[in-house]
């Protein structure tokens, strides 16, 4: 394969038989990269959410467009708000017959001066990026307890929970989060044979990224990446798939870099 210039890979059946809940998943980046890569991966069901429902709508009917997969279900939620949360993940329970594997994709950033920053801001960042994906994490960590079948929680990480950056504070903090997050709910979850894992992407260059991102920014960003390129949105889900299968059945705890960072 170039690594320059990667050709898309088919899927291997590496969630054959396994249900899959994604959040934030109607969009042109990760998460419906994610949903995409899981149905050929030969999941047997899958519930996205989102917090947009026209985008939701479209993207449900796309994935069933594409693919010979009926199972496709959508259900809008915000996860700033417990009730969505839970109302999600009970309603991805019922329509797959229980939910093996959870994506949490869903995260908030915006570029802005530590020394700039309100507290609004900062709590919306935090409140969608981490909080939201602990609520995720938490009750889907109750109900999977209960239910006693095991299951995977895949959570989208961030080199900049590792790296610094100017003007990302809130979006570094948040992502450091949830790898923190991740490591310690892994240990709780290990007890009811849950496994949690975390994917931390550099730079994924997705159609969102490319409108807000001014485009010196973006060369001199890929110009850190040992490729000299961003990941492919398919490339950060290939990494998922891998974590929430029965490949990492021994691999609890630990966050994947997504990256060739060299700078």
């Amino acid at each position: 394969m170039d690594i320059h210039n990667p050709a898309y890979v088919a899927g291997h059946g590496l969630l054959a038989d396994k249900s899959v809940l994604i959040t934030a998943a109607a969009g042109a980046g990760i998460g419906f990269a994610a949903a995409l890569r899981a149905v050929e991966e030969g999941c047997r069901a899958i519930v996205i959410s989102d917090i947009h429902q026209g985008r939701l709508i479209e993207s449900v009917a796309k994935l069933k467009g594409q693919n010979s997969l009926d199972a496709v279900y959508g259900l809008s939620c915000n996860v700033a708000l417990e009730d969505e949360v839970q109302a999600l993940i009970n309603f991805a329970e019922d329509r797959l017959d229980g939910v093996d594997v959870l994506i949490n994709n869903a995260g908030l950033g915006t570029t802005r001066a530590l020394i700039e920053m309100d507290d609004a801001e900062w709590m919306k960042v935090i409140d969608v990026t981490l909080n939201g994906t602990m609520r995720m994490t938490r009750y889907m960590m109750q109900v999977m307890k209960l239910r006693g079948c095991g299951g995977a929680i895949v959570n989208n990480a961030s080199v900049l929970g590792w790296r610094a950056q100017k003007g990302q504070a809130h979006y570094a903090a948040a992502k450091a989060g949830v790898m923190a997050l991740t490591r310690c709910a892994a240990l709780e979850a290990a007890e009811f044979g849950v496994r949690i894992n975390a994917v931390s992407p550099s730079l994924c260059v997705h159609p969102m990224l490319k409108k807000s991102a001014p485009e010196a920014l973006l060369r001199e960003l890929q110009g850190r990446e040992a490729y000299g390129r961003g990941a492919e949105t398919w490339e950060v889900a290939n990494i998922m798939m891998f974590l929430a299968s029965d490949y990492a059945s021994y691999l609890t705890g630990e966050t994947i870099s997504c990256s060739s960072q060299h700078a």
